[in-house]
């Protein structure tokens, strides 16, 4: 893979992953359009580690904020880890039932069969970003009719985490679109919605990439090639990514306070028609 390809896929990575527009998506489009196989374990590696650099995005430009929103105090910092632990539960419960009934059922016939093995295709990821694009069209109109704010507790933290598990399998169910809709339509101040969703993704990126780079090992089995030359191009992206990544939150946060979020529900519909249309025309 050339330095370039990283580049593209890193600035592609870092803007769509913290805009709800399915990051998964695009980066597989790309890869696709650079000729390169989404479903190696190489490349599942390399997006993983590209969401590794955005998480990092995540961490520098929220710390502040999260101090005082949810470590303020010892009492609320424990309340809010604790809901962020039941929504990271369910999301595990969900995401990998739905794992194993896909890898069960649609790829019984496959020898070896693994989740990663649909990440390519494209009628799937069109139909996920439709339906990303609902939810998000959905919540954002519906705010605007004036729902009044909450604050996050069992009930807010258990459903986020839930539709959190559904985007696990599905590229094109874009994570924070879902997280962040869940959120507005359970009545979480816009701002509030936004932290939540991304204090989630901090604790759910590790252990993907541990997964990944777990089944790129297990893949090369003998192979000769150091480790440093097998993560050398996620490292790079790694970079990459953190860097686009910041300029997509305050973007997406500008959008948020306007009231704009609807916006990004049409951006997700017009993204899964070109999506389509590339799979019709072979891709």
């Amino acid at each position: 893979m050339s330095v370039l390809s990283i580049a593209v896929l890193a600035v592609v990575q870092g803007l769509a992953e913290l805009l709800p527009v399915s990051s998964s998506a695009h980066v597989i489009v790309a890869e696709k359009l650079l000729g390169l196989d989404p479903t190696a374990p190489e490349m599942t590696l390399l997006l993983v580690l590209l969401h590794t650099g955005t998480m990092l995005a995540v961490i520098a430009y929220f710390w502040s904020s999260w101090r005082r929103t949810f470590f303020a105090s010892g009492k609320g910092a424990r309340r809010v880890l604790s809901l962020l632990v039941l929504s990271t539960i369910l999301t595990a419960m969900v995401g990998y039932s739905l794992k194993w009934g896909v890898e069960r059922t649609a790829l019984r016939n496959v020898p070896g069969a693994d989740i990663e093995m649909i990440f390519g295709n494209l009628a799937l990821i069109s139909a996920a970003l439709a339906a990303a694009g609902g939810l998000i069209l959905y919540s954002g109109l519906r705010r605007r009719t004036g729902v009044s704010a909450v604050d996050p507790g069992w009930r807010e933290a258990g459903w986020i985490g839930a539709v959190q598990g559904l985007c696990l399998p599905f590229r094109g169910f874009s994570r924070s679109g879902a997280t962040i809709s869940t959120g507005l339509l359970l009545g979480l101040e816009r701002g509030l919605a936004e932290e939540y969703s991304f204090a989630l993704a901090v604790i759910l990126t590790p252990p993907v990439v541990l997964r990944e780079a777990k089944r790129l090992l297990a893949a090369r089995g003998t192979a000769t090639e150091s480790p440093f030359h097998l993560f050398a191009p996620g490292i790079l992206g790694m970079v990459l990514s953190f860097l686009a990544g910041l300029a997509a939150l305050a973007w997406l946060s500008r959008w948020l306070e306007q009231g704009a979020w609807w916006r990004f529900g049409v951006y997700c519909l017009v993204a899964s028609a070109a999506v389509l249309a590339l799979y019709a025309m072979g891709f």
